[in-house]
Parts: C-alpha cells; structure tokens; sequence
C-alpha cells in the first residue's frame, strides 16, 4: 500500500466527489491491507455509479472467494453493461471470468 498515493487519492475524492475514479483507486490499493475499506468502496461504486464500467471485474474479482453468488452478480451485471456500451474486450474479459467462477 502507497500511502502518499492513498492520500492523494481521498484528496481527489474530496476535491471531485462525485467522480468514480477516485473511489475505484481507492478500493484497488485498499484490496489487499484494509479488505473492508476495499468492500465498502466497491459497494458504493456499484451502488452509486452503477454505469462506471471498470468497477465489475475488479469487484468481482475481490468478492469471488468470500462472496462467490455475489461474485456472479457482478460479473453478470457487467457483462450486460458492457454489451450494452458495445465494450466488446470488457464483455470478453467479463464472461471469462464468469465462465471461470461457474466451473
């Protein structure tokens, strides 16, 4: 963990709060040292940013082990959204990931 990366981060998040960069960062450097940080971060994102597309695989990724059904719903919500976004390499990435939690 980068605490001055941390610190510039929640700087950022107060300076532009409604930007979901800042959270998505956030909970990326938080995934591994603050694993509760990282799950309400992710929580929020997927609650209130619903259409911030990067937010479902990392996600779902961090909820796959402690979380799996709710691993799948993320990874199903993201994949919808990205076809809709006509994300094509995001729908991939996203329905291997699926695959590989459903096997």
């Amino acid at each position: 963990m980068n605490e001055a990366r941390i610190n510039m981060l929640k700087q950022y998040l107060l300076d532009e709060p409604t930007e979901p960069f800042y959270p998505y960062a956030l909970a990326l450097e938080y995934q591994q040292t603050n694993p509760d940080k990282a799950r309400e971060l992710f929580d929020l994102l997927l609650a209130h940013h619903p259409e911030y597309l990067p937010t479902y695989y990392m996600a779902g990724n961090f909820f796959q082990e402690q979380h799996p059904e709710k691993a799948v719903e993320i990874f199903q919500e993201g994949l919808r959204l990205a076809n809709r976004l006509n994300d094509f390499n995001t729908a991939r990435e996203l329905r291997a990931a699926l695959d590989n939690l459903e096997d």
